[in-house]
């Protein structure tokens, strides 16, 4: 039963996509970030992320209602770190380990590409926004009620066999969806008060899930975003409270083990987890100073380590995005990394100067807003974890630069325009069913 409730969607959504090609889009969000496949029986084998994109491919060729992908400095950015990505392949250390994870970060880079040329409108980027926030927000709600059961002493881990399997990557991927589950409250009526407390309901046990991890990262990530958050609020005093309140309640409901954890963060120099760390940043820097193209994926191997690391015999992951496109892809790819990082936080910064002042952009306003706060929790949380290449990050890639396109295009105009045309076509066939 769980199967077909999971494969009915899946299959309609890549049907679909063959007519209206934007809700591949969404179908293929929702399978890349989430897998639900994963959470059943027997589907997890079957092709389904190809399917869709397949169908998505299929539509996006048949369809009018599509764009040239390339409206923001970010998306230009994007391609030119796929191009270098390609540039980097042959000079790999393991050029045969490095192919597959090659291809498949180019799938979902070309898929952000598609995404940009399909979401158009503001009914696609709110849909695109929800797929986003129901995918991890499954996860974040159902790690804060098992952290609150379990009084915080076993880990929250993400679904097997995705990016987001880890402790740390799961805490990541909640961290970033917080502040899109935030956008989705602010657009709610005020009189929805219900709806409006379930939201912050749900924003709590994603807390507590991301906290629930023991991650570290998430720690420092969450930190830094109420930050930026109170930096950016009205009412400091106020919103200053009540997130000391609410995070002094989190904390003190964790065991001691949680605490413990947490204190080695100021005492890395006697924890061995974070000196393994530190290791595979400076074999990642080593190598690059070395490798002018980097050393390629799958470099964190006994023999790279031998070779570039103060440690030889500790291997380690990178677990950290920076250093992580460092060791892979030199000091060029870092430089192109940041530099679409930062044109994305350009877009999220000019949504909220030109569209707060226009009533029917206000929406893209919040949405500049909410992506720059979960670009802080990325960019501080992503330093202690190997996430460059998920898909979730480069959705706020596509949020951001299609919202802008909205609002320069003054998109508005159209879409009511539009919705006059199809009110006065009903009406029309309204009086002659009549």
């Amino acid at each position: 039963m769980r199967d077909l409730l999971i494969l009915l969607p899946i299959i309609g959504l890549a049907l679909a996509a063959l007519r209206k090609p934007w809700l591949g889009v969404i179908g293929w969000t929702w399978i890349s970030i989430m897998n639900p496949h994963r959470l059943s029986w027997n589907l997890d084998n079957l092709p389904l992320a190809a399917l869709m994109a397949g169908c998505t491919l299929v539509g996006l060729l048949l369809t009018r209602d599509r764009r040239q992908p390339f409206i923001s400095g970010s998306v230009i950015t994007l391609l030119v770190f796929m191009i270098w990505m390609c540039i980097t392949y042959p000079f790999s250390i393991f050029p045969d380990r490095s192919l597959e994870m090659l291809d498949r970060v180019m799938k979902i880079d070309v898929m952000i590409l598609v995404a940009l040329m399909l979401i158009i409108s503001r009914k696609h980027i709110q849909w695109l926004t929800w797929t986003v926030v129901v995918s991890i927000g499954y996860f974040g709600i159902k790690g804060g009620l098992f952290t609150i059961l379990t009084g915080g002493s076993f880990r929250v881990w993400g679904p097997s066999g995705t990016f987001i399997e880890g402790n740390n990557e799961i805490a990541l991927a909640i961290i970033i969806t917080i502040p899109l589950m935030r956008y989705l409250q602010m657009q709610l009526p005020p009189d929805r008060k219900w709806f409006r407390r379930g939201f912050t309901v749900a924003m709590l046990l994603m807390a507590a899930a991301a906290l629930g991890s023991h991650s570290r990262g998430a720690l420092l990530a969450i930190a830094a975003m109420a930050f930026f958050l109170w930096l950016r609020s009205p009412n400091k005093l106020g919103g200053g409270i009540a997130m000391v309140v609410a995070g002094a309640l989190l904390v003190i409901f964790m065991p001691d083990e949680w605490t413990d954890r947490m204190n080695t963060i100021s005492t890395y120099q006697q924890d061995m987890s974070a000196q393994g760390r530190i290791n595979a940043w400076w074999m990642a820097w080593n190598l690059a100073k070395d490798r002018f193209f980097g050393g390629g994926y799958q470099i964190y191997t006994l023999i790279v380590f031998q070779q570039y690391a103060p440690n030889p015999t500790d291997v380690h992951a990178a677990h950290s995005i920076y250093f992580q496109v460092l060791g892979e892809h030199g000091f060029v790819g870092l430089f192109i990394f940041l530099l679409m990082w930062g044109l994305t936080w350009r877009d999220g910064a000019w949504l909220r100067r030109h569209a707060a002042a226009v009533p029917e952009a206000r929406w893209a306003a919040d949405m500049g807003a909410m992506c720059q706060v979960a670009l802080v929790g990325y960019l501080v949380g992503g330093a202690f974890l190997s996430l460059s290449y998920f898909d979730l990050p480069y959705n706020l890639l596509v949020l951001t630069a299609a919202s802008r396109n909205w609002v320069t295009r003054r998109a508005w105009e159209q879409e009511a325009r539009d919705a006059a045309v199809d009110s006065k076509h009903s009406k029309a066939s309204l009086k002659v069913t009549t």
